[in-house]
């Protein structure tokens, strides 16, 4: 998942970034508001965290200048304000949740987590592909009731795959979703993690379409089930070998 935050406390933001990429979200910071305008505008984000007192443009006119222009991300409003007639405001622009500094990020992420749920695939809370289920709201994947341990940056890149609903999505896709704006390493580094899924999860889930991307299929289907879904080696192999 892709988050932009436009903040201009420099500290607050480049904290609030840390924990959340920490998190496996790959994270984007502006402090101006007239930039976050033009960053939510020329990309493609799943969630921002927007202050309300920015200088160039204040939070209130960029949320409803997004909305205006049909752009339905969510947005989390910051702010030092406190009373009802702000939050009222912020509301009524568009936003959809309001968080009061000083704030625990504990509560910040449960926020960004509950609006991310919202949004994902109609508000389930669970993304589904055969006997592949990814959970957002924890990070916990299982296959065939087998749980899988994967790093946060694994999960973000199978996360955006199950969202994708076995679509094709290259590798331009998930970098520019998985990885924030300021990567510019290689774009291989993506083969580098569908791989380690792919030992993970097992053989099958994760099909690679050729001069297109990779599409998140469900390895259970069709010929080869038992094989198809056997673990292979690495963390969270478990029990799984236990399946014929």
């Amino acid at each position: 998942m892709r988050l932009l935050i436009v903040e201009d406390e420099r500290r607050l933001a480049q904290s609030l970034a840390g924990g959340l990429m920490a998190e496996g979200f790959a994270v984007d910071v502006v402090h101006d508001g007239s930039e976050g305008l033009h960053r939510a505008t020329e990309n493609e984000y799943d969630l921002i965290i927007l202050d309300i007192m920015l200088p160039g443009m204040n939070g209130y006119r960029v949320c409803a200048a997004l909305r205006a222009a049909g752009d339905e991300t969510p947005v989390l409003m910051l702010t030092a304000k406190d009373g009802e007639y702000d939050e009222a405001e912020g509301l009524d622009t568009g936003a959809d949740d309001y968080l009061t500094k000083p704030f625990s990020y504990v509560v910040l992420l449960a926020r960004v987590r509950a609006l991310l749920r919202r949004r994902t695939r109609g508000a389930k809370t669970a993304l589904r592909m055969g006997e592949l289920t990814v959970e957002p709201a924890t990070q916990r994947v299982t296959v065939c009731e087998r749980e899988v341990e994967l790093t946060a940056k694994e999960f973000a890149v199978l996360e955006y795959l199950a969202v994708r609903g076995g679509e094709v999505v290259s590798k331009s896709e998930i970098l520019e979703h998985v990885w924030d704006f300021a990567y510019e390493g290689d774009v291989n580094i993506v083969e580098v993690y569908v791989s380690a899924l792919r030992r993970k999860l097992g053989a099958g889930w994760i099909a690679t379409v050729r001069g297109a991307g990779y599409r998140l299929t469900d390895a259970g289907a069709g010929a080869g089930t038992g094989s198809g879904a056997r673990p292979g080696a690495g963390p969270g192999a478990g029990n799984g070998g236990n399946r014929a």
